[in-house]
């Protein structure tokens, strides 16, 4: 025998921990592995394209292309072996001599495409049309006991049946062939219970069907309810049965049942066993949670009589070096990772996914919107209702899941909506996702208005099913902000879900590991292909934090109150944590942190929904740190988010580090048109007719910093009239003079005895629009190996994705990484673009250091330009740049999503406007910076 069989599971949905020690249960005995992680190598053969024609072995579960046979393909009709790529499999496996005389089925839970399934040479049932779905066959007359047994499997990557293709092959995503999902007989008594569905209300009224096989001398089924310690929860309760029933209703009440939510995921297991003559005969158990789902129509969906909000993404089953075939493993990390993000729900994209996946929504806690497969195609009637069956079967008691997808885009057959209605025994909504239907409008990709009557100006409970749409770097939080309070504010709307979760790219085996994302279509996720935390992770995370700051300056006044929102659905305020910090920064010529102080905040009672306040007592020298860090943790003690406030102003954190005195004053040469200045040691070159800094030199050499200040909008030459230097006690001050409407207000240079240079620049936009707000210089981006800073990071924002950073000292080394492109190269967070609230920053370069300290409030940093990717969808995720390497701006662009441009996602992605048409000029954008060129 090639490979024992598997040691015999107990399958979790029929199990029961020892509770009735004469109960025969189900047995289970895996053929395959349990999971990605967890395999068992069959023999096989592919028929076409890469390492066919050729008998081998291959793991399974597995999909075939991620083990380097066949070929690979993306969706939206790419095939082009159409019908002829196939994997044949075989395996040899053993059955217990005490099977015999029991029911015995082969279980697969999914296969791509069509399945045919052999037993000892005899076909086992219809060939399976359907990649996604649980299907199985009653072996039981094909076994031999105690012996072993030839397995033999054919599965066709492309379907005989054109509906499966257009809906699963035509998809958006990639496609791949093989047995990626679990292979496993289960063995019950000749009188047994086939299947299980219950409904567990939040009043705790409780009621299963149960579907019944070959009933012949069952007088009844009793139930009893354990909490998942194995502590009965109740009374039991029973129903009664008769020779040759094949179903059963059996009801009960728990008085005052611990309700399921994503935030209190509370469950029970049900034990249900028949009895004959007082004996058993048959036990199982299910999982499930006591909760309601209702659609209330021009109104909400509502959860345990609580109004829902879904913040929700899209999620494929999907990793880079397996495909569809993952693990449980990867189900706890991705749920992980989307709560992480204050998420609560998930949608199934583009349909039904593992068990494992639902089962830690369940325990976990999320909500879930489950998935029949279509998208712009549906099934046909006949395949189509064999396919929801299994759907609805397999995965009908998971409590996760409060709303069913028939189909998605279009992908809709009408003719299968009855069957949600007729098998369903929680009646849970349905939707059609992208449609209005049935009081819900789940329209993708809108503008953040809409127009009348529609979506959140409807009358239809609104949500998204699909917004943001993520690619590289734009979308996902980019315009979540204003989204999330118009969807908060607006009582028709149930939330959104983003798309999507992770970039989808594959480990080519058939181009040395390439990680391809089919040029644009796969990299559109928050995170990156092996899950790299993206910026927009932490912009998530911090919108849709459930406590909700209100935003606030900290000032010499500050009581240490902090007025807060209470966004949770179920959770009240005082059941969370909340901690502050005070911490003061070091700086450029300070390399360690002063000190700092962590103390406790009193967890406020704040019901859900409601305002109230988080009250800091504050050591009495709190004014001399530099920063108050207050983070939130959640009932688990996971942290929800951590907010931080300066304390010091910039004119402080200035004050600190800057250095005037020195012995001689600096001295000034002319010629027709430079300034010529040196000063300790340092030698610099000023134009004449511009005022702009062309050339630094220290007692070390040139640092090829210059070419500044250039207005991000272009200089005002027509403005400026004439350069002109004075002295202002010992600090030369070189200054120029502008037209009265000249764009430029002010171009000031200041040179201190210690060779510091002093900045002071004030500008209006060209207009009253402005895209690019702000002044840049030149510098060599091959020279530079780093940069430290004071701001806003350690993730580079947008205009329309300014939250998920916090104040602090940041260390980031130089990368070129380009969001989502070449994800064997990409390093997180990324080096290039625009960061906020600027008070000084360091780089490092392979010659001399140069630091610049920012005293002017709300500038943002800018690092070069980042790269855009080869292939990109429009323009909407190619912001503007300003000229020059390193820029100090008051207004930077937003980005966009796949489909839309910044403008429509709201008002953060307007572009910058800026009013003043006196142009006075304490009124005009105002920029000080200071910079040493001492290089040190």
């Amino acid at each position: 025998m090639k490979n024992a069989w598997f040691k015999i599971f107990i399958y979790s949905l029929l199990l029961i921990p020892v509770l009735n020690t004469y109960a025969q249960k189900t047995e289970i005995q895996f053929l395959s592995g349990a999971g990605s992680d967890h395999t068992v190598n069959w023999q096989f053969y592919c028929t076409a394209s890469h390492n066919s024609g050729k008998w081998t072995t291959i793991p399974v579960p597995s999909n075939w292309e991620l083990q380097g046979f066949g070929k690979y393909n993306y969706g939206l009709d790419k095939d082009s072996l159409k019908g002829k790529e196939q994997g044949l499999y075989k395996y040899q496996f053993d059955v217990p001599a005490g099977w015999q005389g029991k029911a015995v089925n082969i279980v697969f839970d999914g296969a791509m495409t069509d399945t045919k399934v052999m037993i000892n040479g005899q076909q086992a049932g219809d060939i399976h049309q359907g990649a996604f779905y649980r299907f199985k066959y009653d072996i039981t007359r094909l076994l031999k006991y105690g012996q072993p047994n030839l397995l033999e499997v054919t599965v066709s990557k492309y379907s005989a049946n054109a509906s499966v293709n257009a809906s699963e092959r035509k998809g958006d995503f990639w496609v791949f062939g093989g047995i990626f999902r679990p292979v496993f007989l289960e063995a019950s008594p000749q009188q047994h219970i086939s299947h299980v569905a219950v409904n567990g209300k939040a009043d705790g009224s409780f009621e299963a069907q149960l579907k019944l096989s070959n009933i012949k001398n069952v007088e009844a089924v009793t139930g009893q309810f354990y909490t998942l310690s194995g502590q009965k929860a109740g009374i039991p309760f029973s129903a009664k049965i008769k020779a040759g029933d094949t179903s059963v209703l059996i009801k009960t009440h728990l008085a005052v049942p611990k309700l399921w939510s994503p935030e209190f995921p509370n469950l029970y297991n049900a034990v249900f066993t028949l009895t004959s003559n007082g004996k058993s005969v048959h036990t199982v158990q299910q999982r499930f949670g006591f909760r309601t789902v209702e659609l209330r129509l021009h109104d909400g969906i509502y959860v345990n009589n609580v109004k829902v909000k879904f913040k929700g993404v899209n999620h494929h089953s999907f990793w880079p070096t397996t495909g569809r075939a993952t693990s449980k493993a990867i189900s706890i990390a991705d749920v992980k990772l989307i709560k992480d993000m204050n998420m609560n729900a998930v949608r199934m994209s583009h349909y039904p996914p593992d068990e494992h996946f639902l089962d830690v929504c369940d325990s976990l806690g999320l909500f879930v919107l489950d998935e029949l497969t279509g998208w712009h195609h549906a099934y046909d009637t006949q395949v189509g209702s064999k396919l929801a069956k299994e759907m609805i079967e397999k995965d009908a008691n998971h409590p996760s899941i409060v709303i069913w997808d028939n189909g998605n885009e279009g992908g809709f057959n009408f003719n299968l909506d009855h069957w949600f209605d007729d098998l369903d025994i929680q009646k849970r909504p349905l939707i059609h996702p992208w449609a209005v239907f049935r009081g819900t409008n789940t329209q993708h990709y809108i503008n953040y208005d809409y127009g009348n009557n529609t979506a959140i100006h409807g009358h239809d409970v609104f949500f998204p099913t699909e917004f943001l749409h993520g690619i590289y770097d734009g979308g996902a939080g980019a315009g979540l902000d204003d989204f999330w309070e118009q969807m908060w504010h607006t009582p028709i709307s149930a939330g959104g879900f983003i798309w999507v979760f992770a970039d989808e790219a594959v480990v080519r085996t058939d181009k040395n590991g390439l990680l391809d994302s089919d040029g644009d279509h796969g990299p559109d996720g928050i995170l990156g292909p092996y899950h790299e935390k993206e910026g927009s992770f932490y912009t998530i995370k911090e919108v849709w934090c459930p406590v909700h700051l209100e935003p606030r300056e900290i000032t010499p006044q500050f009581d240490g109150k902090l007025r807060l929102e209470n966004r949770y659905l179920y959770t009240n305020l005082k059941q969370c944590t909340f901690i502050y910090k005070l911490v003061k920064l070091r700086n450029p010529y300070q390399e360690t942190i002063a000190s700092s102080e962590t103390g406790a905040i009193a967890s406020p009672d704040v019901a859900p929904g409601q305002y109230g306040n988080l009250q800091m007592h504050l050591p009495a020298d709190w004014q001399n740190y530099d920063v108050l860090y207050v983070t939130a943790y959640d009932p688990y003690k996971n942290e929800l988010f951590t907010w931080s406030w300066p304390i010091s102003s910039h004119a402080v954190i200035t004050q600190r580090m800057v250095a005037k005195a020195g012995t001689n004053k600096p001295v000034i040469t002319e010629t027709d048109s430079l300034y010529n200045v040196s000063a300790n040691g340092i030698q610099l070159e000023f134009n004449r007719n511009n005022g702009i800094l062309k050339k630094v030199e220290n007692t070390k050499g040139e640092i090829p910093f210059n070419n500044g200040p250039v207005l991000a909008e272009g200089q005002d030459k027509s403005g400026f009239q004439k350069l002109r230097n004075y002295y202002k006690t010992d600090t030369l001050v070189i200054e120029a003079d502008f037209t009265p409407k000249s764009i430029e207000a002010q171009l000031r240079w200041m040179i201190y005895p210690s060779g510091l240079v002093r900045l002071d620049l004030k500008y209006w936009p060209v207009g009253e629009d402005g895209k690019l707000l702000g002044a840049s210089f030149s510098y060599p981006e091959k020279y530079v190996q780093s940069v430290s800073y004071m701001g806003d990071g350690p993730y580079r924002v947008w205009k329309d994705r300014l939250k998920g950073v916090k104040l602090n000292v940041w260390d980031k080394t130089y990368n070129n990484t380009i969001t989502g492109e070449d994800s064997t190269k990409l390093i997180y967070p990324e080096f290039k673009g625009y960061y906020s609230n600027l008070y000084w920053m360091k780089i490092k370069t392979t010659g001399q250091p140069i630091t610049v300290i920012c005293d002017s409030r709300d500038v943002f940093m800018r690092l070069f330009a980042p790269k855009y990717p080869k292939l990109t969808y429009n323009n909407n995720i190619a912001p503007d740049f300003p000229s020059g390497d390193i820029s100090f701006m008051h207004g930077i662009t937003p980005i966009g999503t796949k489909s839309q441009q910044p403008t429509r996602l709201g008002s953060q992605g307007q572009v910058n406007q800026y009013f003043n048409y006196d142009k006075h000029i304490e009124d005009a954008l105002s920029l000080t910076l200071y910079f040493d060129f001492s290089g040190k």
